[in-house]
């Protein structure tokens, strides 16, 4: 007697809900990529050839002039250096101040934690713009307008987001760790830098990369504190673009919109790993 083989119930419902998942997300994924391949085939079309209706998304005549006009209206790489001066102090501050005082929520019970706690998830909900012009005051009367230092000086008193997150990752680490390391006579700080940073890495990654694609997207705090030409971020080149070509030129814009977000698709394909693995974690409450 043949044994048929039974099927499992709701196995085939189980692929159909998996291929539709699969459907919405590529579909998903193409609508989020239109802008994107918008940008790179506008900045290899000539001035012509943008506006042509019905919209072609792939020129007819390649040209690499829009990025050669880019070069000469704006010192990118110039701009992208300024940006880079700033984001690597900030990120610096703000990682490893963000990362001592979330070990400090994380580990030591001491007499209003919970409440300092709160406090300081409080400051997540005051938007910038609140506080936006008594701080430019406050930094002008101090001299330090049209300086980096309003920018970067901050980022040592660390960040609310970052604390909140790298708690809840810090607090998934086993206190046998820890406490084996306190037997061998390690001090806090040193269970901090050997135990806690390296197990951290994937965390640290991943707010190191925030970090930086806040300062380099960030156009709001940049334009109220940086005048000088020679001091300008890239995002700040990018606006005052058409300022300085005195129209708005499309193909140009495009492209040098495209050589600004190279650095930061680098950075996201190199650590995507990471990146992933960090936010996967971050959520776990062990």
């Amino acid at each position: 007697m043949s044994v048929e083989k039974v099927k499992k119930p709701g196995t085939h419902m189980g692929k159909v809900r998996l291929v539709l998942w699969y459907v919405v997300a590529i579909a998903g994924s193409l609508i989020m990529l239109l802008p994107f391949v918008w940008m790179i085939s506008t900045s290899l079309k000539t001035e012509n050839e943008i506006f042509t209706v019905p919209i072609r998304w792939l020129p007819t005549q390649f040209t690499i002039q829009n990025y050669i006009k880019a070069l000469e209206v704006v010192p990118i790489l110039k701009c992208m250096l300024n940006t880079v001066i700033i984001a690597v102090p900030k990120i610096i501050g703000e990682v490893f101040v963000s990362a001592l005082v979330a070990f400090g929520f994380a580990r030591f019970e001491f007499k209003g934690r919970n409440v300092m706690f709160m406090i300081m998830l409080a400051t997540m909900m005051l938007p910038y713009e609140v506080t936006m012009i008594p701080t430019f005051m406050a930094w002008s009367t101090l001299g330090f307008a049209d300086s980096y230092v309003p920018l970067v000086l901050p980022a040592f008193c660390g960040s609310a987001s970052f604390i909140f997150f790298l708690r809840m990752y810090f607090e998934t680490v086993p206190r046998d760790y820890e406490e084996a390391a306190w037997i061998d006579g390690a001090s806090n700080m040193r269970v901090f830098r050997m135990v806690f940073l390296p197990l951290a890495k994937p965390a640290l990654i991943t707010i190191c990369l925030w970090s930086f694609m806040g300062t380099w997207n960030d156009l709001l705090g940049q334009l109220i504190y940086i005048d000088s030409q020679e001091k300008y971020t890239i995002q700040l080149a990018l606006a005052s673009f058409s300022s300085m070509t005195g129209e708005t030129l499309w193909g140009p814009l495009m492209a040098a919109s495209f050589m600004a977000l190279i650095p930061v698709l680098v950075l996201l394909l190199y650590a995507q790993k990471y990146f992933m693995e960090g936010v996967k974690m971050g959520g776990i409450k062990g």
